[in-house]
């Protein structure tokens, strides 16, 4: 078995409203969740709307904080203090306008945490930036022939390749783990199959944890390690697509047979 990367001991996720006494102020969407995922697999969370996907991931990502119970990072990475943009990267499904910056400006954003003071890139930083633009499908970004749009500006691409601009940030910042938030949404059938199999890819022939919240069941199901399936209310469990559909687990989570839907 690979060494864990997250590890979570009933971890109880939610947001806190700090306007009322500490009795009120929690409105809990998960508790007392218990899981760990490991260097070199991918993980698909699955579950209804509202269950608790993006509240988890960015719990993990450090965005807000636990409500209670722990989370913890394996020993390799714990110790190091103001580095968590060296352990994570989280791509989040947020339409972003950004005004004259560039595709290159964005991708560059993931090289910060390894720059100097004065934020200048290496030649190096430079070649990681074009790798990972090619890897999700941008070998160039020359003027659109005929529109006199400028395609290396970032709001120049539309919502679908703006998600892959944003995925090749988060594969320039070369972490450990990377946690995405249904990174497939505004994508085509092809870049949907095209950024799982990169992803994939990257878990298992760099060794990376890969954890993406997702409404693709059947990619999920063909593509992932494991699958990690909430349950609203009742918490998350993490096995192989195999022996949770032997469990009827996703009926469970989802109300309903969702491999019959014909009924």
């Amino acid at each position: 078995m690979s060494n864990v990367s997250i590890s979570t001991n009933k971890l109880t996720i939610g947001y806190s409203d700090n306007r009322k006494s500490n009795i009120e102020n929690r409105k809990i969407v998960q508790r007392d969740l218990t899981f760990s995922l490991h260097e070199g697999e991918m993980v698909c969370m699955l579950g209804p709307n509202g269950c608790g996907k993006s509240t988890l991931l960015r719990t993990l990502a450090g965005l807000q904080p636990a409500l209670s119970g722990e989370y913890n990072l394996s020993p390799s990475l714990q110790g190091r203090s103001g580095e968590a943009a060296k352990h994570i990267a989280l791509v989040l499904t947020e339409r972003l306008s950004m005004d004259n910056t560039t595709v290159h400006d964005v991708v560059a954003m993931g090289r910060y945490p390894y720059t100097s003071f004065l934020g200048g890139l290496t030649q190096q930083d430079e070649a990681i930036i074009t790798e990972a633009l090619q890897q999700v499908g941008f070998s160039a970004l020359p003027f659109r022939e005929g529109t006199g749009v400028d395609s290396s500006m970032f709001n120049a691409h539309s919502d679908g390749e703006k998600q892959r601009i944003l995925i090749a940030k988060a594969l320039a910042q070369q972490t450990p783990i990377i946690l995405l938030d249904e990174p497939t949404a505004h994508l085509d059938l092809p870049h949907r199959i095209l950024v799982l199999r990169l992803l994939r890819r990257l878990a298992h022939e760099q060794g990376k944890t890969v954890l993406i919240s997702t409404h693709e069941l059947d990619l999920a199901l063909a593509l992932s390690d494991r699958i990690l399936l909430m349950t609203p209310g009742k918490g998350v469990q993490l096995d192989t697509p195999d022996r949770l559909r032997q469990n009827n687990a996703f009926t469970d989570a989802f109300g309903m047979d969702i491999f019959n839907p014909l009924g």
